[in-house]
């Protein structure tokens, strides 16, 4: 039998008197991250047996609209990459990246 391997990736909320989140931080020793601060999260699960998606949305409240708004079309681009790589669909993924692309379009984040 194989020696298992297993990695870590932890994220530390520290939330104010009215449990919204004052300050994160997370860990992943594997990847040289350890105690780093963020501004936002956000962590998908499958849960097979109920055949749903599972989620964790945190921001701080200092998180900035306009980094916001940078965090979600980063992290929709990167979503149709991982589509891409995890069902071969080509089509979709080129679909999603014109959808990627009209939302930096409406939100003014292309450079110029």
């Amino acid at each position: 039998m194989a020696n298992k391997i297993k990695s870590e990736i932890k994220v530390t909320v520290e939330l104010d008197e009215n449990r919204i989140p004052d300050k994160l931080s997370w860990s992943a020793r594997d990847g040289g991250v350890e105690n780093e601060n963020t501004k936002a999260v956000l962590m998908s699960v499958w849960d097979s047996k109920t055949k749903e998606t599972l989620r964790i949305d945190l921001w701080t409240k200092d998180m900035p609209v306009d980094e916001m708004k940078i965090f979600f079309h980063q992290t929709l681009v990167a979503m149709s990459d991982t589509y891409l790589r995890a069902t071969d669909d080509e089509k979709m993924a080129a679909t999603m990246k014109d959808f990627c692309s009209y939302f930096a379009e409406k939100l003014d984040l292309l450079k110029k």
